[in-house]
This record gives structure tokens, C-alpha cells and sequence, in this order.
């Protein structure tokens, strides 16, 4: 549903250093009748100089409260702008926008999702997602590798709630030091299919792996983007197979993605 759409605060609260979790209520009647894991919003800076979308995966759908849940880092000024945001703002937001994780290829597959950083709050609603699929099949099985930087392990307890849960830090203040691919290889950690998002270095190693290593993988990418709606061109990325829309080997994140079929992005 590619509209932009006047939303309501319900929450806004740091939750860890830099790291701020925002639900977004849609007025009744307004709510998209499906959110898929992966798919993210525009939500406009609260400063009317900033023009543009700032575009945030979303972290969990609550369709009885019809409310959207992002969590974020206050990285630039049009982020930053939205930590002052309060219960009652209103602020505006496009989406829901681009494609997300095919369910039904992950379901009654042993499935490891890989977030690093700001990578990991989309991967609580395909967590989520998949645990309901897990009651209807049981031969679903989730595992979680969470990358940080530090002890600051936001969303893991959330995550533990649909997933066996592991971690990595930088610094080695919890769990394995190191990526989320050292802990695959200290445990010796065994998938049918990955799905991933993180930084461009983790999504490159991701990529390299599943592919020595016969797994079918999915990453979701992170790129700049100014209209969400593909227009702009400025979300390109490098395919392995020629675009329909442009004719050539490239694809616009927001549109066809931002989750890809590892095999076909060229990272």
C-alpha cells in the first residue's frame, strides 16, 4: 500500500545507546490488510526542512492495534528528529513499501536469520512471523545469530520469545567476539536456508558462505534512498540476472527488494 499516511505516536522510548524503538498507529480504516516480514515505511523527519523520507525496515506489525513498530538508529539530523517525538504526534509516514521474506519458502525449514547492527529489528517480525508458521508446521525450526557491537543487546529478549537465540559482539562482552558467521562456524550451526540483514560487509560474507556451502539465502539490503517508489533511481543495486524494468543488470531496492534471492545481487 504505497500512500503517504498521517500517523499517530503511540510510543517512543531509547532503548539502547543511539537505538530508539517508535510504534506508529494508523487511524481505523487505514491499515494495510498485510504486513510482510522485510517490507519497511518512509517516515518524514519532524523538521520542515528535511524533506525526504527516511526509510526504516519494520520491527513488528500489531494488526489488532493496527500499529507499526520501528526501531532505529539516530544516525543523522533526520533521525534524530524523530526522537522527539511523543504519544499524540502525529507524523507522516509512506508505505508499506518493497518486498519482503517469502514465508512459504521458509516454512518446514531449519531457518537461521543473521541481523547485525540496525539489521536486527527486521529480523523480530520474520522471527515472529515464523513462529506462527512453526504451530501450523512443526518442522520449522528458527535460529537467531544476533551481531552488536558491545553488551548493549537490544531485542534479544523480544527474540528469544520466537527463536533459539546466539550472539556476537565486537568486543566480546557477550556471547562469541567476533560476526554472526564466527558463531555459525564455533557451533557448528546447520540451516536449510539463511535469511540476513546488516551492513554490506556482513551481507557480502553471508552471500559467500551459503554459496560454498550449498544454502539457499536470502538478504535484505540497506541502501540510501530518497522516493521509496523506484522512481529516483538512487537505491540501484548490481544483479546477476537483466532487469525487466531497466534492461540491464541492476535492480531498485525499494522496489524489487529489499530482500533478494542471494544469487541474484551481485554484493
Amino acid at each position: 500500500m504505497k500512500k503517504k499516511t498521517t500517523m499517530t505516536v503511540a510510543d517512543s522510548r531509547r532503548i539502547a545507546q543511539e537505538i530508539w524503538s517508535l510504534e506508529l498507529a494508523y487511524a481505523p480504516g487505514e491499515a494495510p490488510d498485510q504486513v510482510r516480514p522485510g517490507q519497511f515505511a518512509g517516515i518524514y523527519p519532524a523538521a520542515a526542512d528535511l524533506l525526504l523520507m527516511r526509510p526504516i525496515s519494520i520491527c513488528r506489525w500489531d494488526p489488532a492495534r493496527s500499529v507499526l513498530r520501528f526501531v532505529y538508529r539516530a544516525a543523522g539530523r533526520g533521525t534524530t528528529t524523530l526522537t522527539g517525538l511523543k504519544a499524540g504526534d502525529r507524523v507522516d509516514m509512506l508505505g508499506i513499501l518493497g518486498n519482503g521474506y517469502d514465508l512459504d519458502a521458509l516454512a518446514g525449514r531449519r531457518v537461521l536469520l543473521l541481523g547485525g547492527g540496525i539489521g536486527i529489528p527486521p529480523m523480530l517480525e520474520l522471527a515472529a512471523s515464523l513462529s506462527a508458521c512453526k504451530n501450523e508446521n512443526k518442522n520449522t525450526q528458527v535460529t537467531a545469530i544476533l551481531g552488536y557491537r558491545d553488551g548493549d543487546l537490544f531485542l534479544k529478549e523480544e527474540m528469544e520469545a520466537f527463536a533459539d537465540v546466539l550472539v556476537a559482539t565486537e568486543d566480546g562482552s557477550a556471547g562469541t567476539k567476533g560476526n554472526v558467521l564466527d558463531v555459525v562456524r564455533e557451533k557448528g550451526i546447520e540451516a536449510d536456508v539463511i535469511c540476513a540483514c546488516g551492513p554490506l560487509p556482513m551481507l557480502r560474507a553471508v552471500r559467500r558462505y551459503a554459496a560454498e556451502n550449498g544454502i539457499r539465502a536470502f538478504l535484505s539490503l540497506e541502501e540510501r534512498m530518497a522516493c521509496g517508489v523506484g522512481v529516483c533511481l538512487g537505491c540501484v543495486t548490481g544483479t546477476t540476472k537483466v532487469d525487466e524494468h531497466s534492461r540491464v543488470h541492476n535492480a531498485r531496492v525499494c522496489v524489487e527488494g529489499p530482500v533478494f534471492d542471494a544469487e541474484d545481487v551481485a554484493l
